[in-house]
C-alpha cells in the first residue's frame, strides 16, 4: 500500500518555500496531491486555474508520476477522502502558524479521525517567505527571483503590469 498524502493551499503565488515543503514531503510519501483552494472569501491575484499553472511549470517533470496537482472547494478532509489519502500535511513558520493549524487539524479531526495532519517546518532559508509578502515586494518593484520560479517570476511581473 503505498502513501498518499495531500498538501491544500491558496498558493497565490507558489514560492520556494512551497516547492521545498512539497520536496520534503515526497520524503514521507509515495504520492503527494497539491491542491489549490479555490476560496471564494479569500481576495487572490491569480485565478486558480493561474496558480496551478504556476505549480506545474515550477515542478516540471522531477517528480512525475508521484505528484498530482488539482483544485478543491470545501473541506478538507472531504477531498482528502474522496481522494484516498491518508494525510493533510501543511508548512509551519512559527507559533502564529501553529495556533492557526492546531485549530484547522482539531477540527478536521473532529470531521474525519482517518485523516491525520502532519506538520513540516519550513527550511530556515525560507521561514520568512508569504505570498503575500512576495506579492506585495513585487508590486513596489522588488527584485523577487531569488523567492520564486522564473516561470512564477514573469506571471507575478505581467499580472502586475496588467498583462496577464
Amino acid at each position: 500500500m503505498s502513501a498518499k498524502a495531500i498538501y491544500p493551499g491558496t498558493f497565490d503565488p507558489p514560492t520556494l518555500g512551497h516547492l521545498g515543503l512539497v520536496k520534503r514531503i515526497l520524503e514521507l510519501f509515495d504520492h503527494l496531491i497539491i491542491v489549490v483552494a479555490n476560496n471564494p472569501q479569500k481576495k487572490t491575484l491569480f485565478t486558480t486555474e493561474e496558480r496551478v499553472e504556476m505549480l506545474q511549470a515550477s515542478l516540471g517533470q522531477e517528480f512525475e508520476g508521484r505528484i498530482e496537482i488539482d483544485s478543491f472547494a470545501g473541506l478538507t478532509v472531504d477531498y482528502a477522502k474522496s481522494k484516498g489519502a491518508t494525510a493533510i500535511v501543511r508548512g509551519l513558520r512559527g507559533a502564529s502558524d501553529f495556533d492557526y493549524e492546531f485549530q484547522l487539524n482539531m477540527i478536521n479531526r473532529h470531521l474525519n479521525q482517518e485523516i491525520q495532519s502532519v506538520f513540516l517546518m519550513a527550511d530556515y532559508q525560507w521561514f520568512f517567505i508569504r505570498s503575500s509578502v512576495v506579492k506585495e515586494a513585487a508590486s513596489l518593484g522588488a527584485d523577487i527571483s531569488d523567492l520564486v520560479s522564473p516561470f512564477v517570476a514573469r506571471k507575478i511581473k505581467a499580472k502586475l503590469s496588467g498583462a496577464s
